[in-house]
């Protein structure tokens, strides 16, 4: 299904310019990854990236690194002594990020971590200002679950992919993605301890803010 026109795409992108080359260096060398379509997209990283700005976290957590687009986006509003942790299982997709933090002024402010990300979270033990969810999509519910009992309030969770290609849309959903992102979504609409706003950019993004 396609969510957006892709004019539409077209225009918003060319009036949200990403000024950091190395930045656009690595979205063009992404393309050609078998799973491009898992990178955050040019308009999406801007959108990341503006987010970080206006809230100058110094503490930010990313739950599903791959090639490590998105944490760099993210890193861009980091403030002073601020860190920025990003969670991936895949070795490949961990190692190919680990380059492309290298090729940044912000890279290291990043700190990757390889394993469970379940389990990396209970060991982490940070006051996270900002969280971006863009992992396997049957662990959204647990990660949740994991992360808004120990985040200060007014802290942040970006949730990505929650149209699941438009699957959700669907009267009778079939695929395991599909039932467990919108299994998600019921899950944070029924949070009182939230404010929330489901973002209609690219695949959807819940914009998640704790009370």
């Amino acid at each position: 299904m396609e969510l957006i026109h892709p004019l539409v795409q077209v225009y918003a992108e060319k009036y949200s310019p990403q000024d950091d080359n190395t930045l656009n260096e690595i979205l063009s060398a992404s393309a050609s990854h078998p799973e491009a379509h898992m990178l955050s997209g040019a308009l999406q990283g801007k959108f990341l990236e503006m987010i970080s700005l206006l809230l100058r976290p110094k503490y930010i957590l990313e739950i599903g690194t791959f090639l490590g687009y998105s944490a760099l986006c993210l890193a861009a509003g980091l403030c002073e002594g601020g860190e920025l942790h990003t969670l991936e299982n895949d070795e490949n997709s961990a190692r190919v990020a680990a380059e492309n933090f290298k090729k940044t002024k912000t890279g290291n402010k990043i700190i990757l971590h390889r394993g469970n990300a379940l389990e990396l979270l209970h060991q982490l033990d940070k006051p996270w200002d900002l969280v971006f969810i863009d992992a396997d999509k049957t662990g959204y519910e647990k990660y949740y679950q994991a992360l808004v009992p120990k985040l200060r309030p007014g802290a942040l969770i970006l949730a990505d992919n929650v149209f699941f290609h438009g699957q959700v849309l669907e009267k009778e959903i079939k695929g395991k993605n599909a039932l467990a992102i919108r299994a998600f979504n019921d899950m944070v609409l029924a949070d009182n301890r939230v404010h929330k706003m489901m973002l209609t950019l690219r695949d959807g993004v819940y914009l998640i803010l704790k009370k």
